[in-house]
């Protein structure tokens, strides 16, 4: 393939329908793996997923009829078609959703999915983190921090975080390098869990 990673970084999505392509899970599969490793077809996505070619076929195409996939020019045949993710990441702000149509359903349908994605992440790096060759080990950083902060410093501190993060991808990144996920949340609890 002569293109791996999305050259656009990131997409923010202002219409729930978009949101709602996305709340559907082997679609966010799809995009997340195109991401990841890159152009596929969907008949290695079905392999890969246990879905049928015809399954993942459909749902690329949606995900493309929203602008999130394409295909991959001068790769593969009529049959056998290249798919590639268009960005590297999807943000949304949620106050410019919720009062739209079906929009705080979709935010929150999604919220709940995007945990449930960070759960199984850090799984993975739990159950696969001695596999990791020492320096790898090493590097890995799980942190939990705990600030007193208003709604509004909350906001600017979620913003600094993920410009960081930005600059990063942008500056830093080293495409040849193996992915490493960084995962940034903040948020209240009206009380600690027991």
């Amino acid at each position: 393939m002569t293109e791996d990673l999305p050259s656009i970084p990131a997409v923010d999505v202002r219409d729930p329908r978009t949101l709602r392509a996305l709340a559907h899970p082997l679609r966010a599969t799809l995009l997340g793996l195109l991401r990841a490793e890159g152009p596929s077809t969907a008949s290695k996505l079905g392999q890969r997923l246990g879905e049928s070619s015809g399954a993942t076929s459909y749902h690329l195409r949606q995900l493309a009829s929203f602008g999130l996939v394409e295909e991959v020019p001068g790769e593969g045949t009529g049959r056998e078609r290249w798919w590639r993710a268009r960005h590297r990441s999807t943000r949304w702000h949620t106050e410019e959703l919720v009062d739209q149509p079906g929009g705080r359903e979709v935010v929150d349908e999604l919220t709940h999915r995007s945990l449930s994605q960070h759960r199984r992440l850090l799984a993975a790096h739990a159950e696969q983190r001695e596999e990791l060759d020492e320096v790898e080990r090493d590097a890995a950083s799980l942190n939990d921090w705990a600030l007193r902060l208003s709604a509004a410093r909350v906001r600017a501190l979620a913003d600094e975080l993920n410009a960081v993060l930005e600059r990063w991808r942008a500056e830093e990144e080293e495409p040849d390098q193996p992915l490493v996920h960084v995962l940034v949340d903040l948020f209240r609890l009206r009380e600690y869990p027991s």
